[in-house]
Formats: structure tokens, sequence, C-alpha cells
């Protein structure tokens, strides 16, 4: 009974816990990027300039630069092979767009010299894909039919979601690290680059709340297992 009122209040500890994660990252994200959007860098260069520039001195002529809509919405296309960057991005000249720019061409030098982990996760992206799918039906029917172990094999199935983060930390650190270099270069100030590195460390806090998160929910679906086997 004691063990069963502990997993009860567990649950809900587990999933406050995430949303706050979840919930700090991301105003510290908007909290960087509102306060630096509005520094213009001295440079004059725009969002697309800096992409451009970047791209072509790492010999990426074929990539193609796009302006997408909403907001942080950057990213880039390895399939397309193309920078996406938002409106706010492109054509701003500040601090934030500069090092989120930068950052989006990061990813595309990593895909042309085939980063380890880059190569890794996109091979494994079937497996990770299929995994979860599979994870979900055996969670559901272990639940439906009151077997535990087929939920718990759910569970280990649907772990793969967080490998998958897990694996995008060291893409997403090395991309920003490959930005303040390519940016110390002459493409912003000095004195610009601790807003630039400020910008980055709050979208990569993002990445690690992710992981936090999705490490909590299976543990709440573990300890959902255990209390049911306890009470059979």
């Amino acid at each position: 009974m004691g063990f069963y009122m502990y997993s009860y209040y567990s649950y809900y500890w587990l999933i406050l816990i995430g949303a706050l994660l979840m919930l700090y990252a991301q105003s510290k994200v908007q909290k960087a990027y509102a306060k630096y959007r509005r520094i213009t860098s001295t440079s004059q260069l725009t969002g697309y300039d800096v992409a451009r520039r970047i791209l072509d001195q790492n010999g990426l002529y074929d990539v193609s630069i796009h302006q997408i809509r909403g907001e942080l919405s950057d990213h880039y296309d390895p399939r397309r092979r193309t920078v996406n960057l938002s409106s706010d991005i492109y054509s701003s000249t500040s601090i934030a767009a500069i090092a989120v720019a930068a950052h989006e061409c990061g990813h595309a030098i990593q895909h042309k010299e085939g980063y380890k982990s880059l190569v890794l996760r996109n091979a494994l992206v079937p497996v990770f894909n299929v995994s979860q799918n599979l994870g979900w039906i055996a969670l559901v029917i272990g639940f439906l039919f009151s077997n535990m172990n087929i939920a718990l094999f759910g569970v280990i199935l649907l772990s793969a979601m967080l490998i998958f983060q897990l694996l995008t930390l060291p893409i997403e650190f090395n991309a920003s690290s490959r930005a303040l270099a390519i940016l110390n270069q002459g493409m912003i100030s000095s004195n610009e680059v601790s807003g630039a590195k400020e910008v980055l460390s709050a979208c990569a806090l993002t990445y690690v709340a992710s992981v936090a998160s999705a490490f909590l929910s299976l543990l709440r679906l573990v300890l959902i297992i255990f209390s049911n086997q306890n009470r059979d």
C-alpha cells in the first residue's frame, strides 16, 4: 500500500517536473532571443548574408537558403540540402539572427563532413520510428489486457525516443561550437560573441530539457507498471 501511494503521487510529480523543465528552457530561449533580436550587429550582415558566406566559405555552393514562416522554426534539411530561416532571422541584422543562421549552417557543414553522430542518428531514424510506433502499440495492449510484461516491453521500445534525443545533443552542441568559431573570425565583433553564445546556449538548453522530460515520462510509465504489478 505504501509503495502504491508513493508511486501514485510520483506520477504527478514527474509530469510536473518535466513540464517545468520545458517551460524553463523555453523561457530562457525567449528571453535571450528577445534581448539580442533588438541589438543590431556592427557588421550589418543579415541572417541570409551570414548563412550564404558561411556556406560558400565551406564549399557548399549547392546548398540554398530559404525563407520560411514561424518564429525560431529555423532548420537545415539534409534531404533537400537547404538552410531554412524564419523571416525574422532571414532579413534581420541582429546578433540573435546571425547566431541562429550560423548554427543552421553548422549542421550543413556537419552533413558535408559526415559528422559521426549525425550519420549515426540519421541511419537509426527508421529504427527509432518503428520502435516508437510498436512501443505505443505494446503499451496500449499491455494496459488494455492488464499484461504488465507487454506494457514494460512497450516502454523498452519507447526508450528509442530517449536514445534519439541523447544522440541529438552532441549534434546541436557541435553545430553551436562551429557557429561561434566561424562568427569569431570577423563576422561579428569580439564584444558581440558573448551575446551570440548566450542565444545558442539557451537554444541548446531546450534539447537538454527534452532529454530530461523524455526520461521522466518513461520513468512515470515504469512506475505505473510496477504499481499495477504490486496490486495484482
